[in-house]
């Protein structure tokens, strides 16, 4: 086992902010804006040389771990920065792993604030407080693992059913011009509130606790310049959804995506948290607004008025881009795009990808030419990305003209919502928007991610059990083929909470609530009026039940429980150090086509029982994967090993038997590959099977760093068009060696593949195939010691 001792102790006490030490916290400190103005002035004065900065650049720059250690300002896309985060918030699934690595540090307590909130594993089938209960009675093990861990560490526990760690850290954790880490893709939720969160593996969350620097590859910032203000039936997430269309879902990967413009004003604080959120579907490494008025009122609601104090003196500095910047964006920024919220309508994006947008205005026409399912099953809202007040008491409004009108949610379309936390739950249920819901037919469900992660129970659905088409409409963030019910024909549209409920009335795709007309209860037709409702509550919010408040003890002494026998928790080996020789007799396992998401890698669903378990969650590894080489047939390969068995199987099984064979393996895959999650799982799983290297036409930028993290070598092709497809041909032919392993530097980002096609023991071609790794000089020392936790092991016995 790795042992981490003092030298990380020292590390502690050198790195930590102010704010570390001080245990679990119910709520964020005032953030020390005259330490990061010090740091910020330091680094302009040195290796910036005083040039204008933007928002994004600002945060980044005061949290340098040691800018004296700098000699020339980082160069975006180049340059690694060492970080030092305010904050760590993991989700129950990604925490398991992440803790389990934390386990071997030797640490007493997080040197940061930490947060652990249990969202992931309650699943959506009978309603709120039942599904709850259910979730302890079949992750009782986890969730008192997750417990005995923050207890003995100082991690601020939230319970199954206090609400979903987004929405709670937007709440109680995130203050302007902090950085934080979460273990979830969609932390940059945050930056609704002007912090810089971004998501990461376990591992990069184990470096911020562990007080060790936090390293992340320069990016470059993309402004998105907002004009005007949104018309009455315009949503933020039409802002997101339309900007995914111009970009894709590749489209951000390297960026930070900042807003700008008056637009901006005009916006909530959660409206902007909603646009933040899924800039994770475009691949930004995270996205954030400046300080505005809303979020000093956001602050204040949520009972920190002392942080919306200390920020409101440094709107015009610390929290904004400088003047410079605004006056001449073009220069300043490394792109631009343009967004007129005057002109933007509501849009849907999909079905199973979240880049294809389609105006309201023009779907319609696209479901018939498309030939997609008009009849909506089911009709959702909620998830972290729109399960606010203002989210809820809008879409509430549209409910009350429908009862009045005595219309329910249509013949055959399920209607279900997710509050985003107890918090908000407490509050929609007092001001009369539950019963609003519940009145035209709606269930509400737990204050957990329920549908939009998979964890629905739709498995007697008839459309679920036999796998038919189906459309369902919601305001959740991702929507990759089987990702929310695990048939793959459910598309999904994303779309506005506003929209979801026009589909819910309806029960079409098709249906334009700008446009259309429904039929009441007296079979009269009408027409909704634009949708209405309050960024805060008048009243306030509500606290909820007490049973949901956070558990804030910290007992170093405390034990945490692992059992041998246990299915779903595994303590970890270490993997095994780089051996200094060039890989050899590498087979590749598989050439994957098109789009794998993590999900594709390591599934979720009823797979995340296993998140704690290594070797049990292998057994999932790239199901979900689509083979060049077999036609796109999904999770099958041809063993390329004589006599090992099974000679054709599925991904995992082969893998499994190249593994106990002693046999290495590396995937290829195409672009973009690693997007959605950021899942640490689906770079450990491959690993611990035996995989070496990773060969890409692009990779995403999370699921690179953790393949990284974990001692796999990522690859990208030279000629990503050409030589891709040397792979998709017969890959189980091909036997693989490196020239270039050997002398891995990050000045040389070189390493030849060279590459034999052998049939019948003879060699029949062989091809010189050149790639690039993007690795710096402690990414490759992580590598030769077999993973990043590995080296620290070896740094301690030094």
């Amino acid at each position: 086992m790795i042992r981490h001792q003092q030298a990380l102790r020292n590390a502690a006490r050198r790195y930590a902010t102010a704010a570390a030490g001080s245990g679990p916290q119910a709520r964020a400190a005032v953030p020390n804006y005259g330490l990061f103005n010090q740091r910020l002035d330091k680094a302009r004065s040195t290796i910036l040389e005083n040039k204008p900065l933007t928002l994004a650049q600002k945060i980044l720059y005061a949290h340098l771990h040691d800018v004296d250690s700098m000699t020339s300002a980082p160069v975006p896309g180049e340059s690694y920065l060492k970080l030092s985060p305010d904050r760590v918030a993991m989700q129950d699934a990604s925490a398991q792993m992440a803790i389990l690595q934390f386990m071997l540090s030797g640490m007493k307590q997080t040197a940061v604030p930490t947060s652990i909130h249990c969202d992931h594993l309650v699943e959506a089938y009978e309603g709120a407080d039942l599904d709850v209960a259910r979730s302890w009675q079949t992750s009782r093990e986890i969730y008192e693992f997750l417990q005995a861990a923050s207890q003995k560490y100082g991690i601020a526990f939230w319970r199954p059913g206090s609400g979903i760690i987004h929405q709670l850290v937007l709440e109680n954790y995130a203050a302007p011009g902090t950085l934080m880490l979460g273990t979830d893709s969609h932390t940059p939720n945050a930056g609704g509130l002007g912090m810089l969160a971004i998501g990461v593996g376990g591992a990069d969350a184990v470096d911020a606790m562990a007080a060790i620097p936090w390293e992340l590859k320069a990016p470059r910032v993309l402004g998105v310049h907002l004009r005007g203000s949104l018309h009455p039936w315009g949503s933020p997430k039409d802002v997101i959804l339309a900007l995914a269309g111009k970009l894709s879902v590749r489209g951000g990967t390297g960026y930070i995506v900042e807003y700008f413009g008056d637009g901006v004003q005009s916006l909530s604080c959660t409206g902007m948290a909603t646009i933040c959120n899924m800039g994770a579907e475009v691949g930004a490494t995270t996205s954030v607004f400046p300080y505005t008025p809303s979020m000093a009122r956001y602050l204040s609601a949520t009972k920190r008025t002392a942080i919306a104090d200390a920020a409101n003196a440094q709107q015009a500095g610390y929290l904004s881009a400088d003047a410079q910047v605004a006056a001449n964006p073009a220069k300043y920024y490394d792109e631009v795009v343009e967004i007129d919220l005057d002109t933007l309508e509501p849009g849907y994006n999909g079905p199973f990808t979240p880049d294809l947008h389609t105006p309201r205005s023009k779907m319609a026409e696209t479901v018939k030419a498309e030939g997609w399912n008009d009849k909506v099953s089911a009709a959702l809202i909620g998830s972290c990305t729109n399960s606010s007040y203002q989210d809820l008491s809008r879409a509430a409004s549209l409910a009350r003209q429908a009862s009045a009108r005595g219309l329910k949610v249509a013949e055959g379309t399920e209607f279900l919502v997710s509050p985003g936390s107890e918090q908000i739950r407490a509050t929609m249920e007092r001001d009369g928007i539950q019963e609003a819901f519940e009145g035209i037919g709606a269930k509400v469900l737990a204050n957990a991610c329920g549908p939009c992660i998979g964890q629905w129970n739709r498995d007697e659905n008839p459309v679920v059990k036999n796998r038919e088409t189906n459309s369902i409409v919601s305001s959740f963030n991702r929507n990759f083929r089987a990702r929310n019910d695990g048939n793959p024909n459910t598309m999904n549209f994303l779309t506005s909470p506003e929209m979801v409920l026009g589909a819910a009335l309806s029960g079409r795709l098709s249906f334009n609530p700008l446009a259309d007309q429904l039929v009441d209860a007296q079979g009269q037709s009408f027409k909704l009026e634009p949708p209405t409702g309050d960024e805060l509550p008048a009243s306030g919010y509500a606290q909820g039940r007490d049973e949901y408040l956070p558990l804030l003890e910290h007992q170093p002494d405390t034990q945490i429980p692992i059992s041998a026998k246990s299915a779903r928790l595994q303590t970890l080996e270490a993997f095994a150090a780089w051996d200094g020789k060039e890989f050899a007799n590498t087979r590749v396992l598989v050439t994957v086509q098109g789009k794998c998401t993590t999900d594709h890698i390591s599934a979720a669903g009823k797979w995340l029982k296993y998140k704690g378990h290594l070797e049990n969650l292998a057994r999932n590894t790239l199901i979900g994967a689509a083979n060049a080489a077999l036609d796109g047939r999904v999770n099958e390969v041809r063993n390329a090993v004589a006599g090992l068995q099974p000679a054709q199987g599925t991904i995992p099984d082969v893998a499994m038997a190249y593994k106990r064979a002693g046999v290495p393996w590396l995937v290829v895959a195409d672009y973009n590959y690693g997007e959605g999650s950021a899942r640490e799982h689906a770079a450990m799983q491959p690993r611990f099977l035996g995989c070496n290297m990773v060969v890409t036409r692009s990779f995403a930028r999370i699921h690179e760093t953790n393949l990284k993290k974990q001692g796999v070598l990522p690859l990208v092709f030279a000629r990503p068009d050409e030589d891709y497809f040397i792979f998709a041909k017969d890959p189980h032919e091909l036997v693989v060696r490196t020239q270039g392993v050997v002398g891995l530097s990050a000045q040389s980002p070189a390493v030849r593949l060279i590459v034999d096609r052998v049939r019948d023991g003879q060699t029949a071609e062989t091809y010189e195939i050149d790639c690039t790794h993007t690795m710096s000089a402690d990414q490759i020392a992580w590598f030769k010691a077999g993973s990043a936790l590995n080296l620290i092991a070896a740094q301690q016995q030094a």
